[in-house]
Order: structure tokens, then sequence, then C-alpha cells
């Protein structure tokens, strides 16, 4: 699609939405969905491409004041069509795709009025550019060929893109840390033209490889242009403030948990929780030490001190077992081997047949965690998921890489297996795509996804993984003290102005992480804000779901029936499962 075709279709975004005449309700809202479908994903090119739509893979985003009102214009029109559909009178199915959609075109709205990370979070763009090229080559929906002259195209445009993005960025209100991480994340794109594009070059004919070759130059200046500016420009300038601030918090928390829970109620709950899972990991350790010292007198009431001693010296044990440096990802495969046959052995939940293969982690997104699931875009079925591990870095120092294997043990790498692969991120997301819905697909919610995750690392554990190796349990545990703790250090952070500090003795006491796994997240709850919330509250909700369902069912409930069932609806907030599968009245989102 030419670029000339692309502004034809932005410029038609503000035309009132076509309806059938004498159509139903839910025939209209279908319609307005579908039209709503096929236009969103001119507005950003490369996520069209993660998507799985690839009408615009030869274009790059547009980063300016115009595109801007465009998808402030494109949103308001379709808030205003979709006002005119009474969401009572659709079908249970329609009535959750309604409230979605509605909140969705909300919160874009609010982005970008609003919070305006354009203005200010330079990330947005480091994720833009490498994804605008790994997003074509990493997996293999058209033949490579088209999908290299399509990275062609792409490259070609890498000029005005970045000469956009510095006219964009506001120096003074890009806070520190975001601007460091900017500078450490930038060249990434060229790592993705020497690892995914170089090595392919033979695949094109000589004046397509020529163009190809012209076009990787041209980009490789650019970015070495704009590394020097965040260098010299941006990080010397950068002013702004990490911290969102209450106001701005809760608004971002609404829209990004899309749950009936305020602030002070996940607060309170997870402050409840930290000591619940502590106490449980007391009464585990104890067994643990018992074992190895059978003739220990435990008091009957001890200190929290005492308890503190005892937990970490049974998590030492654990910490023993540790890959060698080179051997995370080996280690990574092993463990998913291990979980898929424990999953199919104890039949928990269907098995998707789509591929999954770990990777070591692109550059470029490097420097926020260890490890994330790549799934296939969501108008896309069946291609591969990548399950995606971060190298070491060179310039650590013995005692940090110490530090990291003890936090990444063995069994720690199992736990992460089964969030992000086996079952939870890809699995979860196979059966995701697989809903018949395609508007629900791109309007999934991550409170849901990372909650699954959670929900299936300590049912994993509940169905006997290992043997029930009570080692393996209070790493679990840890683990979840970790999602605990991040939903604490997440508000705190941004609307209490908590310290590193009181952070670092958080997590490092509280919740027994290691030291280079504190920094870490110290780092990504600045980059980041609300989304840390969402692992801990999409945990408690998917353990009150099971649990009402579970009672609701009776003698009748089946482990593997019941994930299926919640499985089957797609992505959507926790709330709107519950409705479905207890037949509850539709909730609006707040």
């Amino acid at each position: 699609m030419s670029m000339l075709r692309l502004l034809m279709i932005l410029s038609q975004m503000t035309a009132p939405v076509a309806i059938s005449a004498g159509a139903s309700l839910d025939q209209q809202f279908e319609q307005l969905g579908a039209r709503y479908m096929d236009e969103f994903p001119a507005l950003s090119p490369v996520s069209a491409t993660a998507l799985g739509d690839h009408r615009f893979d030869s274009q790059l985003d547009m980063v300016s004041a115009e595109a801007r009102a465009q998808k402030r214009a494109f949103c308001r029109k379709y808030l205003e069509q979709l006002h005119k559909v009474d969401p009572a009178q659709l079908c249970r199915a329609n009535q959750v795709d309604y409230a979605l959609l509605e909140h969705n075109l909300q919160g874009t709205l609010w982005r970008l009025e609003t919070l305006q990370e354009w203005a200010w979070n330079p990330l947005v763009y480091t994720r833009l550019s490498g994804g605008a090229i790994y997003s074509l080559i990493a997996r293999d929906f058209a033949p490579l060929t088209t999908r290299l002259e399509h990275a062609a195209d792409r490259l070609e445009q890498f000029p005005r893109l970045f000469r956009q993005i510095r006219a964009t960025l506001d120096p003074k209100r890009v806070p520190q840390i975001h601007a460091e991480t900017a500078v450490k994340q930038n060249r990434g794109a060229l790592s993705i033209l020497d690892n995914l594009v170089k090595p392919n070059l033979s695949e094109l004919r000589q004046d397509k490889r020529d163009r190809l070759e012209r076009a990787m130059a041209v980009a490789r200046t650019s970015v070495q242009e704009h590394q020097h500016w965040l260098e010299a420009e941006l990080l010397p300038n950068a002013r702004g403030d990490f911290r969102l601030g209450p106001q701005l918090y809760d608004q971002k928390l609404a829209f990004t948990l899309k749950t009936p829970l305020t602030r002070a109620q996940i607060r309170e709950r997870a402050e409840r929780e930290l000591g619940r899972v502590r106490d449980r990991m007391y009464r585990i350790s104890q067994q643990i030490y018992k074992e190895k010292y059978p003739y220990t007198e435990f008091p009957p009431e001890p200190s929290a001190a005492y308890k503190q001693a005892i937990i970490r010296a049974c998590l030492e044990l654990a910490y023993l077992d540790t890959p060698k440096p080179d051997e995370i990802v080996d280690t990574a495969k092993r463990s998913l081997e291990l979980a898929t046959a424990f999953v199919r052995e104890k039949d928990l939940v269907t098995l998707p047949p789509d591929p999954v293969e770990i990777i070591v982690m692109p550059e470029f997104k490097r420097g926020v965690s260890l490890a994330y699931c790549d799934s296939p875009g969501p108008l896309e079925v069946g291609l591969k998921t990548f399950y995606a591990v971060a190298p070491l870095p060179q310039d650590w120092t013995g005692e940090q890489v110490r530090s990291f294997l003890r936090e990444y043990n063995v069994r720690s790498i199992h736990d992460l297996t089964m969030h992000e692969a086996m079952p939870g991120h890809f699995l979860q997301l196979a059966h995701s795509k697989r809903y018949p819905g395609k508007l629900r697909a791109v309007l999934s919610s991550g409170v849901f996804i990372e909650g699954w995750a959670i929900y299936s690392e300590r049912m994993m554990i509940d169905e006997g993984f290992l043997n029930g190796d009570p080692l393996m349990r209070l790493i679990n545990l840890k683990w979840y003290l970790r999602g605990i703790g991040n939903a604490i250090i997440d508000q705190a952070i941004h609307t209490e102005a908590m310290t590193r500090e009181h952070a670092m003795k958080l997590m490092m006491e509280d919740t027994f992480q290691e030291e280079r796994e504190a920094a870490a997240k110290w780092v990504r709850a600045q980059l980041t804000s609300a989304q840390l919330s969402t692992y801990f509250v999409g945990t408690v909700e998917h353990f009150d779901l099971r649990r009402d369902i579970q009672r609701t069912w009776g003698p009748q409930f089946d482990l593997k029936t019941y994930h299926d069932r919640i499985l089957s609806y797609g992505s959507p907030p926790v709330q709107y499962v519950r409705a479905l599968v207890l037949n509850e009245k539709i909730p609006r989102l707040r």
C-alpha cells in the first residue's frame, strides 16, 4: 500500500460510520465493530503488523500533531456512534465487547490528551523503531522476500521518523531514567538488521538486494544520528518527574486494570496477602528445615526476625541449584519440556497445536524484564510463539551475576516457564486467539492475561509439579510475593514518593528478592506505572473466580472443564468472564 493510499484512508476516518438500514441492534453494533477493526490499524502501521493486519506492512507510523489529531477525531467519531446503541439491548457477548470498545476509545483519548506520553516517553519510540523491522522478519506470515521488501520500505522512512520523534519529544518533560534507558535501547534496531535482516539478503534478487542494502545504510545513519541526539541533547536536558502523582496514577490504573477495585482496596488486600503468604512460607520452611535438622524445636511464638531467618535458610537450599551463566536459555528449554509433559500427563487443560520456541531476547527489548512471551498478533492463529529470555549483561560484575543466578535458580526458571509459556501466557493466548470475535481479541485485558499466568503457576504446584517438592512450592510463593510487592511499590512510588531505599528494603526483605532483581524492578517501576499492579490484581481475581465457580458447580466441578471454559471467552477482564460463566449482569467499566 502506498503512502498516498494510507493518507487517503486516514483522511476518511472522520466520515460517519455506515450502518445498514433495518439492521437489528446487535447487527448495528457488529457492523460498527467491523468498521472499527477495518479502520483503526491504519493509525499505526507498526502496531497493525504486530496485530496480524498486514495491509500496512510497507508503511511506518507518523509521529506528528496531525497524526495525533486524526487519532482523537477517530476516537470521538466512534464514541459518538457507539453511544447511539443501547448496550442493555445487546446480546451478552456484544455487551462485553461494547464495554471494552467504549473503554478503549476513552482510554486512547485520555492517553493522547492527558497523559501525553508522546511528549515525554522516548521508550515509546525505541519500541516503535525496533518493532517496525522485528515484527516483519520474526514470523513467517508471508514469503521472506515480501517481508524483506517491506523492511526496505520502512527503513527508507527512518530519517523522517526520527526527525518527527526529535520534534515531538520535549526534553524538559522527559524523566532522567527514561532518557538513560532510551540511550541503551536505541541501537537495538541495528542489532535487528545484523541478526535478522543481513543474514537473509541472499534471498533477494540483485536489484532488490541492492535496494535493501541502501535502505539499511540509510537507517544506520538515522539511528546513529538519533543516538547522538539522545546522548547530547535529550539526556543532559531531561528534567521530567517519573512519578505520575495520585490523580494521573488513579486514572491510568482504572484504564489499565478494568477492575472494580480501587487503589486503596488493592493496597489493603496486597498488604493482607503479604502477611498471609509469608506465614505460609514459614510453615513450609519449618517442614524443610525439620527434614534437614530433625531435632529442631521451633518456638511456639516466633519473632518476625526468627521467621525471616528460617525462610531465608530454606531459600538458600533452592539457591544452591543454579544454572551456569551461559546456560539460562538451555535451562529454560528443558523446563518447557518438563512443564508441557506434566500438563499433558495430568490433562489439566486442552493443549493447542501452536508452536513455541525459546529465543534470546532482542536487544531493543532488554532492560525491563528477564523474559517475556512474544505471542503472534491476535489476528493470526497458528504462528510461532517466542518465549524470549535475556542473556546476562556483559558489563556485570561477578557479584551481580551471582546475585542474579540466585534469584533465577533452576526452580525459579521452572516458575518463570510456567508463567510465560506452559500453561501460562503461551497456552492462554493460543486459546484466546480462537475466540471468534476479533474485536475482543484486539481489546484484550492484561490483567486477565497476567492473572492467568500467576494462577497457572500455583495450580501446577497444587497439582504436584516436581512431585510436590516443598522447595518448589517455597519458590513459587516467593514469586507470588513478588507480585504482591509489585502492586505495593507501583502505587507507593507514583503516589507516595516512595524512595529507592524503601522500595529496595520491601523487595529484598519482605519479598526475599535478590539485589539484582530488586534493582531492576526499581528501574522498571519508574519506567512503567500501573502495569506492575496487573499481576496481583489479576491473580486475586482469578483465584476468587475459581473459588466461586467451584462452589457453584459443586460435585460437577472438573479442573480441565473449568480451564477450557474460562479460556474460551478470549482475554476480557476477569469480571466479564465471571458474569458470562455465572450468568450475572454484564458490568460497565468505570
